[in-house]
């Protein structure tokens, strides 16, 4: 087959999720991000998730605590006009800069709830046991809740639905008694949804004010809304939040409206559960439509990480990457398993290159790196860029160097290795080593078409030379509790590694 014939490999693409927990509430965040978006894609990254734009509870809160959906940072509401990241203009800006460097957006979705209503309303409601949401602990009572959402800033600009206690199903304060429980909304035959996880019996309620989904104004407004999101801002995919929180039912309603009005999007779930059945039971449910992140992966590196004479060769066992490599979004930490956060998952400094090394130099999942580790994270216990600044020089090696055929190398429980021959259009390969324990070596096959080439640690951690073998071999090595990443000394793009500016806060 003669060249032009041949079909061009496609780019790896790399995700990047764009805040951590405590970037500072100086209204700045879409700013930095635009003047990052250039940086970010000359290191290999090609979309971002940033964090949620909608109006929070406060000026100081990250999104999570939604008030109102439809509020970009453009309405002077709950405490200012602009959200912890910035006002509207300033994302709008943000998004046409990061078009502009070919860096896509994905939004962060939170339609579980409601939170910081404008007044109090009176409704029937009964209190449930937090850990079986099932079992009631209480007779059927009235109370007086925050469930009454008016939005007076937005004055019924892009939707004219205030919210009431109906189009709730759940709440957790009855200001009547100053009494903090799960109270289940009470309403004919109201209850919670039944197409949600069944951890505490049913995890429909989370927090906040629980939407109901089976309120025909609830759905309307909120699938108009993912029609206008997408219009107003021209985003390129949604992370879903909390998705095991909230109807699955109403999820594939909202999903098959977007497919109608604003065509095919990236859609990931954040399905936070270290149960591999339950996470491919929720893909094989939603059509393969839907992307979600592996926790249980990022389990397993905490556990590897913490564990003197850990497997390596065990890495992906259980993990959704392994069962289900083209829906499985691949991490290694994230705001919610970033230190001092609920669902910490700490990961040894040694072991972070490896795990990013094992997300973005192999064949399968779409990997997403976390801006705390390529910017530092804030707040009270700050923390440096981890892996030494190297995790964009790892991004990199993936978009020029991480392509063909795939050679592993699992076969010493401290030591393992692989290799990517290259493919036609991009040829250069790369062979991937890693130890959790001492400096170790690997003689692994990289192509006979690689013979006589020098090939040297992209990362500067090994100082040595491999020349690849007439039998297109070489023995690669590495430092201890380290990793080394090896290409041709004279491959395209060598002199782009160790360029990323960091300095995002310019401290």
């Amino acid at each position: 087959m003669s060249q032009p014939d041949r079909q061009s490999t496609p780019e790896n693409a790399t995700m990047m999720q764009a805040f951590e927990w405590y970037v500072p509430a100086d209204q700045k965040h879409w700013q930095r991000l635009r003047d990052a978006s250039i940086g970010l894609k000359a290191t290999g990254i090609d979309n971002i998730w940033i964090p949620p734009g909608c109006k929070a509870s406060s000026p100081q809160g990250n999104g999570y605590d939604v008030y109102d959906l439809y509020d970009l940072g453009e309405f002077d509401q709950k405490g200012g006009k602009s959200t912890k990241w910035g006002a509207k203009e300033d994302l709008l800006l943000l998004i046409k800069q990061a078009d502009e460097a070919g860096l896509g957006i994905y939004w962060d979705a939170v339609l579980n709830h409601k939170a910081a209503a404008d007044h109090k309303e009176t409704c029937r409601a009964v209190e449930v046991d937090p850990n079986d949401r099932e079992r009631q602990v209480s007779d059927p009572y009235d109370i007086s809740a925050w469930l009454g959402f008016t939005f007076p800033g937005r004055q019924s600009a892009y939707s004219p639905l205030n919210y009431h206690w109906y189009h709730f199903s759940g709440t957790d304060y009855n200001a009547a008694n100053q009494k903090n429980a799960i109270y289940k909304i009470l309403d004919g035959n109201r209850d919670w949804s039944q197409s949600v996880d069944k951890e505490k019996g049913n995890y429909d309620y989370l927090m906040f004010s629980d939407l109901d989904y089976t309120h025909p104004e609830v759905k309307q407004d909120v699938k108009q809304w993912g029609e206008w999101i997408v219009k107003e801002t021209k985003i390129n995919g949604i992370r879903f939040d909390a998705v095991k929180h909230f109807s699955e039912d109403f999820l594939k309603e909202f999903v098959e409206h977007l497919d109608q009005t604003v065509g095919s999007l990236f859609l990931v779930g954040e399905f936070w559960k270290d149960s591999l059945d339950s996470m491919r039971a929720y893909i094989q449910r939603m059509s393969h439509k839907f992307s979600l992140f592996d926790a249980p992966l990022v389990y397993n590196f905490s556990a590897i990480s913490k564990t003197e004479d850990a497997d390596l060769t065990k890495v992906f066992e259980g993990t959704l990457v392994q069962c289900e490599p083209v829906n499985a979004v691949t991490l290694v930490m994230n705001h919610d398993t970033q230190p001092y956060q609920a669902l910490e998952a700490p990961i040894e400094p040694f072991f972070k290159p490896l795990a990013y090394a094992l997300i973005l130099l192999r064949y399968d999942g779409y990997p997403c790196v976390f801006y705390g580790d390529l910017y530092g994270i804030k707040g009270e216990h700050p923390f440096p860029p981890s892996c030494g600044g190297k995790v964009p020089d790892l991004c990199l090696a993936r978009k020029l160097y991480a392509y063909g055929e795939q050679h592993d190398y699992f076969d010493f429980p401290q030591c393992i290795g692989w290799t990517r021959l290259g493919t036609w259009d991009r040829p250069f390969g790369l062979a991937c080593v890693m130890s959790n324990a001492g400096p170790n070596e690997k003689n692994m096959y990289v192509g006979e078409m690689h013979k006589g080439e020098v090939w040297t640690d992209v990362l500067g951690w090994e100082q040595s030379e491999v020349v690849i073998g007439e039998d297109g071999k070489g023995l690669f090595p590495c430092p201890g509790t380290s990793v080394a990443v090896w290409v041709n000394r004279e491959a395209e793009g060598r002199n782009r590694f160790g360029k990323f500016d960091n300095d995002t806060y310019k401290d």
